[in-house]
């Protein structure tokens, strides 16, 4: 009897890619071409208010759906990756008591800092503020037509996160000589910064260090050394039932854009340890 009828090979890991704020799935077109070439299939979904879906109010409640959807469209087991807004979406997403049981494993990137907590309710305020006077400016500079209104300048406010990076050495020694490539600018749908208000009001409440515990599957953490979102990375690690930590030299919170080479290895690494655990 023919020894491949036997014992047949496990279907190769799907993927489903799920991207940041303020972008779209075009983020992953190196991470895709990655995993093609190596026998897998993947999909890079857009999150409501984002690329395809510009025109649709962010929701965690759609962002949800979309997992679904593309999780439903893909073979065999099926691996979630997502880097920032799109790590946290995964984690709830995983954590929920009904998620499919052909979930492996989650590679979440960027999104080590708990959004239970004031940095996060901050950062939302703050957007408010800037998304508030970007529609002021358009009103002023007569891209939202009003006659009594006349042409003007508006400075728009800046701001940083009310915390910095940890000190922690990186992980992954065979990582270390990896050249850092200059990140990459994909033509994309740039959502305005109310997307940036809707996605924090949905993550305000939620905890990922909690959906990470209430995650069934294994959870590899991958961040850029200089990422801030780096604060709480230990505790998300500490809460994981199966969990990795990869931290990239050189590279910032767009770790896979600025370390694609460096994180496509990582993520081949990753799949082959949820495919083990399967």
């Amino acid at each position: 009897m023919n020894s491949s009828i036997q014992n047949p090979q496990p279907a190769p890991t799907s993927v489903v890619f799920v991207h940041g704020m303020r972008s779209s799935g075009a983020i992953w077109e190196s991470q895709v071409e990655h995993l093609q070439e190596a026998g897998h299939q993947a999909v890079a979904v857009d999150l409501p208010a984002h690329g395809t879906r510009r025109h649709d109010r962010f929701t965690l409640a759609g962002a949800f759906e979309a997992l679904d959807d593309a999780v439903e469209s893909l073979p065999g087991p099926v691996a979630v990756v997502g880097l920032s807004l799109g790590g946290y979406t995964s984690l709830a997403w995983a954590a929920r008591p009904h998620t499919t049981d052909r979930l492996v494993g989650v590679l979440a990137a960027g999104c080590t800092s708990d959004p239970r907590g004031k940095p996060v309710r901050l950062y939302r305020d703050v957007a408010k503020t800037v998304a508030g006077a970007a529609y002021l400016g358009r009103r002023l500079t007569g891209r939202v037509v009003h006659p009594s209104v006349h042409r003007a300048r508006l400075s728009v406010p800046t701001f940083r996160l009310p915390f910095r990076a940890p000190r922690s050495a990186p992980g992954g020694a065979d990582l270390r000589q990896v050249e850092i490539a200059p990140r990459q600018t994909a033509e994309m749908y740039r959502p305005t910064w109310d997307v940036v208000t809707d996605s924090l009001t949905h993550l305000a409440g939620l905890s990922s260090v909690a959906n990470v515990r209430a995650a069934r599957v294994p959870v590899w953490f991958v961040n850029g050394a200089r990422d801030a979102m780096r604060i709480g990375e230990q505790r998300h690690l500490a809460a994981a039932r199966d969990g990795a930590l990869v931290v990239i030299p050189g590279a910032g919170h767009d770790v896979n854009t600025e370390a694609p080479a460096a994180f496509n290895r990582v993520l081949t690494r990753a799949l082959s340890d949820f495919a083990r655990g399967a």
